[in-house]
């Protein structure tokens, strides 16, 4: 496959070696929306060649704005399946597994994420999300986190921090209460895209609009510009430490 040609401008950059090394990685991601959709897309175009996807939402017409898998045709699509055939367009070649489940207390015995070089949470519920950080930090894995990606519009203000470190992120801090209050703390370190901006809602907060909301606290307005460079930097995140070494 490194001979691909789709895959050229990445071996000019790279070279052989590392960009054999990427495509070793085997990377689970869990939720695919406004930003888990780009990160999966620019990690397939960068060379992942095995990737699992873990979401239980159906494409929605409130999903258009920001989601990269969202177009008038993909709507009540599966998330996952409609983010699978888009991969597989890419790259025919790659091993594309499409879970259509929610992680959360019941589910998670059924996922080993031992299997996988990177996990990556774009999780929008707070116990799920602090479900996954838990048990990725208690495995072999390395973990990737996004932090809260609505309420933003100043993207240079866009950042990478450890979880610890990073500051102004309204979701981080509930996380690290959480964390606190229950007595859990994450048994190691992990890093994070994060946004010290709250930009507030200034329209009508819409009380159904047909999306799914899978535990999420509060419907935020978002930009697609903003969500986007969160799952470009989720992905920055598992290529540099892919390449750390060199």
């Amino acid at each position: 496959m490194i001979n691909d040609p789709r895959f050229n401008r990445l071996r000019l950059l790279l070279g052989d070696e590392m960009l054999s090394k990427i495509m070793s990685k085997r990377v689970i991601l869990f939720g695919v929306g406004g930003v888990g959709s780009w990160c999966a897309e620019s990690l397939v175009r960068s060379g992942i060649c095995d990737i699992t996807l873990v979401d239980a939402d159906k494409v929605c017409t409130t999903n258009i704005n920001r989601q990269l898998l969202a177009t008038t045709s993909t709507i009540d699509g599966v998330k996952v399946e409609v983010m699978k055939r888009r991969l597989l367009d890419i790259n025919p070649s790659a091993c594309v597994t499409a879970l259509e489940k929610r992680y959360n207390e019941e589910s998670a015995p059924q996922f080993n994420l031992d299997e996988y070089d990177y996990v990556i949470d774009a999780i929008d519920s707070l116990a799920d999300k602090a479900l996954l950080i838990l048990n990725a930090c208690n495995s072999q894995t390395t973990l990737c986190a996004s932090m809260g990606a609505a309420l933003k519009v100043d993207s240079s203000r866009i950042s990478t921090a450890e979880f610890w470190k990073v500051q102004g992120c309204p979701l981080a801090a509930s996380l690290r209460r959480r964390f606190k209050k229950n007595k859990t703390i994450p048994s190691r370190k992990f890093q994070c895209v994060y946004s010290d901006e709250v930009f507030a809602n200034r329209g009508e907060v819409i009380e159904s609009d047909g999306s799914m909301i899978f535990g999420k606290v509060a419907t935020n307005g978002t930009l697609c510009h903003t969500t986007a460079i969160f799952g470009l930097k989720l992905a920055e995140l598992v290529i540099k430490d892919i390449l750390k070494d060199e």
